[in-house]
């Protein structure tokens, strides 16, 4: 017949191993009837839990300090100085490259007019249609070898000078080939520089005041040629004024002739600029009217020799 006892639960004794029961686990031990720690003829359920070792030795999480202060240190001087010189520097450049921009591709200093001065064998409205395609573009954009480069088939055109006027206007100064010699063409007579190029033809050879190369156009460019019109080319215009006419048998062997009659044995090109000088000094020398000088030998131009 069932017993009419309720159970009667015990909790496990304090110096019980873990070993002896385990986690969540519950065990019905039948007890003697009549012990001392139950009632007679009674049932005793006993249940346990382990505690898992991690939840005992697990420490606990470090957390902030309350109330914690945290330091800002200011950044130093030095470094500041430096940033505040590269944003500036930033600047101005990018203000400077704007207006750089500006000003070269404004239309406000496109050019209108242009400007031309030194001219004697072209004149100053070949020069503007030359550069005619320059025009509407802006003087920032206009460089010296544009022009030149424009001007290169006016061959008496040695060399010029530019200079961008604002808002609008182009001054270009004309530097010509200086003639230095006549040559007989026909029946008239070409004005040529030191190079041969023929810079302009006049029919009077005495408005041009120069000396006339003997040989004719077909001398131009030869060693002859060359070498006489080097010998002109060192002389000085007042000089070259008094020149009727110049020749040479061989490059070491170059004369000239004065509107006087008188001839000036010259010898090679070498040393042209010291023979130019005494050449000159003894055009100057007073004449002797019972001893007129017939030749200037200024070959040797340390030892020249008048006869």
């Amino acid at each position: 017949m069932p017993s009419s006892r309720r159970p009667t639960y015990a909790p496990p004794k304090r110096n019980a191993s873990p070993a002896a029961a385990p986690a969540s686990s519950a065990k019905t031990e039948p007890r003697p009837s009549g012990t001392a720690d139950s009632p007679a003829g009674g049932d005793v359920i006993t249940a346990s839990r382990s505690v898992p070792d991690q939840a005992v030795h697990k420490p606990a999480k470090a957390g902030k300090p309350s109330g914690a202060t945290v330091l800002a240190f200011p950044e130093p001087k030095g470094r500041r100085r430096r940033k505040k010189v590269l944003i500036a520097a930033g600047t101005v450049l990018a203000l400077v490259v704007g207006l750089l921009a500006a000003a070269i591709y404004s239309p406000v200093l496109a050019l209108q007019t242009i400007s031309v001065t030194g001219t004697r064998f072209v004149t100053p409205a070949q020069v503007q249609t030359a550069l005619e395609p320059l025009r509407g573009k802006p003087l920032p954009q206009i460089a010296d070898d544009d022009v030149r480069g424009l001007l290169g088939s006016l061959v008496q055109i040695k060399s010029v000078s530019v200079e961008a006027r604002p808002p609008s206007t182009l001054a270009v100064a004309v530097h010509e080939r200086v003639p230095v010699a006549l040559v007989k063409q026909g029946e008239q007579y070409q004005l040529v520089d030191v190079d041969g190029v023929q810079l302009a033809t006049t029919d009077d050879p005495a408005t041009a005041s120069l000396p006339v190369i003997d040989g004719g156009a077909g001398a131009i460019g030869q060693d002859l040629f060359r070498a006489t019109a080097a010998v002109l080319g060192a002389l000085p215009a007042d000089v070259l004024a008094k020149l009727s006419n110049a020749s040479a048998q061989s490059v070491d062997a170059v004369e000239l002739k004065l509107v006087d009659g008188q001839t000036i044995v010259w010898g090679n090109a070498s040393e042209k600029e010291l023979k130019a000088k005494v050449l000159a000094a003894l055009l100057k020398a007073p004449a002797d009217p019972k001893n007129p000088v017939r030749v200037y030998d200024v070959s040797v131009p340390r030892h020249p020799v008048t006869r």
